[in-house]
């Protein structure tokens, strides 16, 4: 497997490269990694395009450095990735998490390598309540989710899994892929876990998304029970210049999986533009 070194610390961190067409960059969720993306990966490779999956540091093949889980350095590390294969006319398509990852690259970076901007239930603009921002999660939440992780992380992430895809609004997901992606979230390193999630939800991305010079697509589920849609994509489709929100009544934070087909449809549609 490919590595490439963060242009930060050095740290090693892994990725995967397919195809020769116009390139693809996907950035997996918290905890996840880029195999999440397999089914977004064979529809594009199927239709010529270039698919790039990093690992984020702490997360997958990549390394579980001490410090860098702040969302700065991890811009920067998929800047390093970028610039080192010398992406052009990128589509970023990021999940949850990683779409604070995606507009802080853009801001940080600028949009010279990067053509457009998918998001997928992401985690933005600002998930903390505070006085001006008043649609936000108490931080009191944040301390009871930090604090079962500490406790008890395997049994916080089976808990999570069982609302983590709406199968109660849409059955059909087979218990082996709900079982897959439960192995994905807790083959990160715990100490990654708990960063990069205090991180997702302190960060306030409103400035970030103001900036935005690229056409951006969000997709987001109604159902979603860990990301909620009133907090995060219908409030970032007001901020950002030029976006478009399509919402999935049936869908919970999983969509990429239970609701792949539709998403690979309605992201084919966006890049051809």
């Amino acid at each position: 497997m490919p590595t490439y070194q963060s242009p930060v610390d050095g740290a090693t961190l892994a990725y995967q490269d397919y195809g020769t067409g116009t390139p693809i960059v996907f950035v997996a969720g918290w905890s996840l990694n880029g195999d999440s993306w397999e089914y977004q990966m064979h529809h594009f490779l199927e239709h010529g395009y270039r698919c790039v999956l990093p690992d984020r540091r702490g997360h997958g093949r990549s390394d579980r450095p001490r410090t860098g889980y702040d969302v700065n350095t991890r811009a920067d590390d998929l800047a390093g990735l970028i610039e080192l294969l010398d992406l052009q006319d990128v589509t970023l398509v990021a999940h949850s998490c990683g779409g604070g990852e995606a507009v802080r690259y853009l801001s940080r970076h600028g949009s010279d390598r990067v053509a457009r901007l998918a998001m997928l239930a992401p985690t933005i603009p600002f998930m903390m309540q505070t006085d001006d921002n008043p649609v936000g999660v108490p931080k009191a939440a944040l301390d009871m989710t930090l604090d079962l992780l500490r406790t008890d992380r395997p049994k916080w992430f089976a808990d999570f899994v069982s609302s983590y895809f709406a199968t109660h609004m849409r059955p059909g997901m087979s218990q082996a892929m709900n079982d897959e992606e439960l192995r994905r979230g807790l083959s990160a390193a715990p100490q990654a876990v708990l960063e990069v999630q205090r991180e997702a939800f302190t960060t306030d991305h409103r400035g970030d998304i103001a900036e935005l010079t690229v056409p951006t697509l969000l997709i987001h589920g109604q159902a979603d029970a860990q990301i909620p849609i009133e907090i995060t994509s219908r409030q970032l489709v007001q901020l950002a210049p030029d976006a478009e929100l399509k919402e999935y009544w049936d869908a919970g934070h999983g969509l990429y999986l239970t609701h792949k087909d539709e998403v690979n449809a309605d992201l084919h549609a966006f890049i051809k533009g």
